[in-house]
């Protein structure tokens, strides 16, 4: 792989992780347009690694709060760090399930442009009516076990391509009443179990290949997927404060009419 072709996909891959333009759907277009080879296991897991590596980064203080939460547990204390994780497990557990049928049974046949350009355009709608639903009075503090529950049954439509996952599970949040900011922090924070599981699941098929991982490069990728992906969850919380999703629903209107005007015309 050449050095271009690894720094794309690294800041495609930390950029489109956290907004909510899909970054498994970018990443079947660019090697489709460019003409580059499948970058390969060992390089999709770096890739996770550095996108994890940019949520723990930016959210260091909800990552702490929650592991001193989870030490408290040996006492019999259940404060609001450990609430906060047990959600996050829970909101995990339905993308683990999903993610397992969809690797045995076909996810392969979802991988085409044809199925990105629809969803990027379905979403997008969907996206503009979740912005614009209802009260936006709750916070993270006030996330239920069923509303945790929601927001991850939500997460496993992100297995289409073109969906976003970030953006899905912030819908989801959305229409349930939450802020945009607080919709998109329980979203990155779910993403933590979530690509760990992903990594973890590629790293144990590369492990059982026994091919011989590219150090090199994947340290590049796994460092600008980091970098990118650190100033991506940026962008998005400081954006939501002030704005909602319609640069991102343009983005995904216009993205999906060029796919369909590329495919049929």
């Amino acid at each position: 792989m050449s050095l271009l072709q690894l720094v794309v996909l690294a800041v495609v891959q930390g950029i489109t992780e956290f907004l909510p333009i899909s970054s498994s759907g970018h990443l079947i277009l660019v090697p489709h347009f460019f003409n580059w080879p499948d970058q390969g296991l060992a390089i999709d897991v770096s890739a996770h690694v550095g996108t994890l590596a940019a949520v723990l980064i930016y959210f260091w203080r909800d990552v702490a709060r929650m592991a001193v939460g989870c030490a408290k547990l040996v006492t019999g204390r259940f404060d609001a760090g450990a609430r906060l994780a047990f959600y996050l497990i829970v909101a995990t557990i339905p993308a683990l399930i999903a993610g397992f049928l969809a690797e045995h049974y076909g996810q392969d046949y979802l991988r085409h442009v044809e199925v990105v350009a629809f969803a990027m355009i379905g979403f997008a709608i969907v996206l503009f009516l979740a912005d614009r639903a209802g009260a936006t009075v709750r916070r993270v503090q006030d996330m239920t076990i069923g509303q945790a529950l929601i927001v991850g049954l939500s997460q496993c439509i992100a297995f289409i391509p073109g969906t976003s996952r970030s953006g899905i599970t912030m819908v989801a949040a959305r229409f349930m009443g939450y802020e945009r900011t607080e919709a998109a922090r329980f979203s990155f924070l779910m993403s933590i179990p979530a690509i760990a599981a992903a990594g973890l699941w590629e790293g144990m098929k590369l492990a059982r290949q026994g091919l011989d991982a590219p150090w090199g490069a994947a340290g590049i990728v796994a460092a600008l997927s980091a970098m990118t992906g650190v100033f991506a969850i940026a962008f998005m919380m400081r954006w939501l404060r002030n704005a909602g999703f319609m640069p991102f629903i343009l983005y995904r209107l216009i993205l999906g009419g060029a796919l369909i005007v590329y495919l049929y015309f």
